[in-house]
């Protein structure tokens, strides 16, 4: 299996500091979706894994994240795409739960639900926790110069990345490198 771990705000869709809270917020960056249909169309599974603490934070509910999901999967099936699945922490900073990143419960969850070990998974995002949750698990990190890191692209990186953390301008140039690169597949999880 060929799997790759998306996080969605600031990588997939735009972001913004007073969070998504509603399908008309959810705007999908330019060519994002097309670069997930790139992947699909090779053999990629692609899940995202996502904080959502506006949903503890009361700023939105579950019915309107799953509004903003289901735009998003509509707009992804109209250019021949499509997420696996999404896997979200719906806490907030204060709760102390395992499943926000940067800790690597939302991974673990992943690698359980699929059955396979996430060791060279790789993963991409636009901020440092996203990377270190997915190295925590043994994930491949990738940065995105978008969302939280576009302020890097004229050059720098946010400290503290994981050893071997690519950059990329965008979800599109990931999906190139990734394609050029060619896939392993994974072993199964026992």
């Amino acid at each position: 299996m060929k799997l790759v771990i998306l996080d969605r705000d600031g990588t997939i869709n735009s972001d913004s500091d007073d969070f998504v809270k509603s399908p008309d917020e959810w705007l999908p960056l330019p060519g994002s979706l097309e670069a997930i249909a790139r992947l699909n169309h090779a053999g990629w599974h692609v899940v995202i894994a996502s904080n959502q603490s506006g949903l503890g934070r009361g700023l939105f509910d579950v019915a309107s994240l799953n509004a903003m999901h289901a735009k998003m999967h509509k707009m992804l099936a109209a250019v021949g795409g499509r997420i696996d699945a999404v896997f979200y922490c719906p806490h907030s900073p204060e709760e102390s739960c395992t499943c926000r990143k940067p800790l690597p419960g939302l991974f673990e969850q992943i690698g359980a639900r699929f059955g396979v070990q996430l060791a060279g998974v790789p993963t991409v995002g636009d901020s440092l926790r996203d990377l270190q949750a997915g190295a925590a698990a043994g994930c491949e990190p990738h940065l995105v110069l978008t969302g939280k890191s576009a302020q890097y692209r004229g050059g720098g990186q946010p400290p503290g990345l994981p050893a071997g953390t690519t950059l990329h301008a965008d979800l599109p140039a990931f999906a190139d490198f990734l394609l050029e690169r060619g896939a392993r597949p994974l072993p199964v999880a026992i």
